[in-house]
């Protein structure tokens, strides 16, 4: 067995919780009116409930071979997390559908990639040490949300509070896929690097790619689809203060040999989230309550 790790944070799922997403106020373009950063948010969203279900998936391929009571109490945790997620992603895309956006084809596209072609292709560790990749993607992507540039700043405080709330749970649950990787898949080294790798294209090209196909359903033509891609390139990646920065430090040390997910430092704003939450059980409130506490407002 691999190195045991205690997960700093209990995995508690949050159910029947109001995002108020069927509010009719909430701007088309509710990322401070920009279509680059909305589409590019909504694409996320898209890809969240065939990813979890992958997740899902890749974990429950092992959970015939899990004895430690802690592991199996975790994998139900992260389950019932994860479709919590999808649920809310998929109340989201609703949104999508009424403006007359075909996501249901985006949607699919991805259910095929994964479960059509990963599925059939892959072996079923190869899969797991996907899902792990893009678990740390997830994971560290709280510090985008949470980073002192507030770089969701200008976004609707509704959707904001839905990925604040993801991001939160992502964090909690980030090492149980890796545990399950480690010590009942037995992955090495060689074969997470790759499939890191791996992701490292895919996850950036699907996004780019239904950001795109989204730009082009709200009727950009193409000329004017690469003139808004430019220039939200350049906001995602503009050093020291574009949506990436935060994730370079923390993203790079999944390289390392021996590396696991809690030996990351601690994420910032999760407190804040969790003391504010337990007010009212509100997660639009704890969302802006954070952000008050972070000095974000």
């Amino acid at each position: 067995m691999s190195q045991q790790h205690t997960a700093q944070h209990p995995i508690v799922p949050r159910e029947r919780l109001n995002f108020h997403l069927d509010d009719r106020d909430i701007p088309k373009y509710w990322f401070g009116g920009d279509p680059f950063k909305t589409r590019l948010f909504d694409a996320l969203s898209l890809i969240f409930p065939p990813g979890e279900k992958f997740f899902m998936t890749t974990v429950r391929d092992f959970r015939s071979k899990i004895s430690d009571k802690k592991l199996i109490d975790d994998i139900m945790g992260f389950n019932r997390q994860e479709a919590q997620h999808t649920l809310v992603h998929n109340q989201y895309n609703d949104r999508l559908r009424a403006q007359g956006m075909d996501v249901d084809r985006l949607i699919k596209e991805l259910d095929h990639l994964l479960f059509s072609v990963y599925r059939n292709k892959f072996s079923r560790d190869y899969t797991l040490a996907i899902t792990c990749a893009l678990e740390h993607f997830t994971a560290i992507g709280a510090a985008t949300l949470f980073d002192a540039r507030d770089v969701m700043k200008e976004a609707d405080h509704r959707v904001r509070a839905m990925y604040s709330w993801h991001a939160i749970e992502e964090v909690e649950h980030k090492g149980v896929a890796y545990d399950v990787m480690c010590d009942y898949a037995k992955v090495s080294y060689f074969k997470r690097i790759g499939a890191m790798l791996h992701m490292c294209y895919t996850f950036p090209a699907t996004i780019h790619y239904f950001t795109d196909e989204l730009l082009k359903m709200d009727g950009f033509n193409w000329w004017q689809r690469r003139k808004i891609m430019i220039k939200g390139i350049a906001w995602v990646l503009r050093p020291g203060k574009g949506l990436l920065a935060p994730l370079i430090k923390p993203f790079f040390p999944y390289f390392k040999p021996g590396y696991h997910p809690w030996q990351d430092a601690e994420q910032r704003g999760y407190e804040q989230w969790l003391n504010a939450f337990n007010r009212h059980r509100d997660p639009v409130e704890a969302s802006e309550l954070m952000r008050e506490a972070l000095a974000l407002r």
